[in-house]
């Protein structure tokens, strides 16, 4: 067998047009070895590439200027949490904005849309957050939608509020109640999926609503520690513990901290992503510790 020919190293690492490698002076022999992968006709990138950024990528190469990456995949493309299912869906949405002709491609889902914000970002266009938001509402449910929304309003470079959600919203689209259903229990705050699964579970188990990452002090004005989500006027914190709370340093850390919230009168309550199946095993100290603070107000109260 031939020795292969090494690619310039431009196109090496990266998904490139056939047309600018046989620019290059690449031959039309090499584009067909089995080192290279096809994900998008007109593409080749090196095999092992056919992962979810590299797809895009080919996309990108193809795309035409009125054509951009909407719904999931835009949201995937920001950063914001999403399903598993979602996640391992190899589908890929873009969107043609105008009368265009919708793209139709392999592992595409094709859509036309008469209006629609779209920003440049790392040379990709998609749909602004606040439209990718929007177009996300008939694919998800009403929790995976929030947390979508609580991803978009709490990142601060993005720069996008609840009202800019609401404001995207199509009034009397089939989707527009399942959108202001979700938009209503989209907060600033929230910094995880869990932790927006958690707090709309805690509301939905009949609690208060609770504030979102509450500054806790010493009767001294002394920082304690910040918490997810807190009742302070029952000096009440529920914590959720991802995995990176099992590194040495992070535990020692929220020890130290809990302690300074036990000295000061505080309850927290933590929960981890197993909590999830049975919500009812963290939800049952936090009723106790209600029960407790009401008890103590009943007494003051006598």
């Amino acid at each position: 067998m031939s020795r292969l020919q090494p690619l310039p190293a431009a196109l090496s690492h990266r998904p490139f047009r056939v047309a600018d490698a046989v620019a290059m002076g690449v031959n039309a022999e090499r584009l067909r070895r089995s080192d290279l992968a096809a994900p998008v006709h007109g593409v080749r990138v090196a095999e092992g590439g056919d992962d979810f950024a590299s797809f895009v990528e080919a996309l990108s190469l193809v795309m035409r200027p009125d054509q951009f990456f909407s719904h999931t995949t835009a949201a995937r493309l920001w950063g914001a949490p999403l399903p598993l299912a979602v996640q391992s869906d190899r589908a890929v949405h873009v969107s043609t904005s105008g009368t265009g002709p919708r793209m139709r491609r392999a592992r595409v889902h094709g859509h036309r849309l008469s209006a629609s914000g779209v920003i440049e970002v790392a040379g990709r266009r998609l749909s602004t957050p606040e439209d990718t938001w929007a177009q996300c509402v008939p694919l998800l449910g009403t929790r995976a939608l929030v947390a979508v929304g609580d991803h978009f309003v709490g990142r601060s470079d993005l720069a996008t509020t609840i009202a800019d959600l609401v404001g995207a919203i199509v009034p009397g689209s089939r989707s527009a109640v399942a959108a202001r259903t979700a938009v209503d229990l989209v907060r600033v705050g929230s910094e995880s999926a869990m932790e927006t699964w958690f707090r709309l579970a805690i509301v939905d188990a009949g609690f208060p609503e609770p504030e979102l990452n509450v500054e806790v002090r010493d009767p001294d004005g002394r920082f304690l520690g910040r918490v997810d989500v807190a009742w302070p006027e029952h000096r009440i914190a529920f914590e959720y513990d991802g995995d990176h709370h099992r590194e040495r340093d992070v535990f020692q850390h929220d020890q130290q901290r809990d302690n300074g919230f036990t000295v000061n009168d505080w309850i927290a309550i933590h929960a981890t992503s197993a909590d999830v199946q049975r919500p009812a095993a963290v939800f049952e100290p936090l009723r106790q510790a209600f029960e407790q603070r009401l008890a103590t107000v009943r007494r003051s109260a006598a």
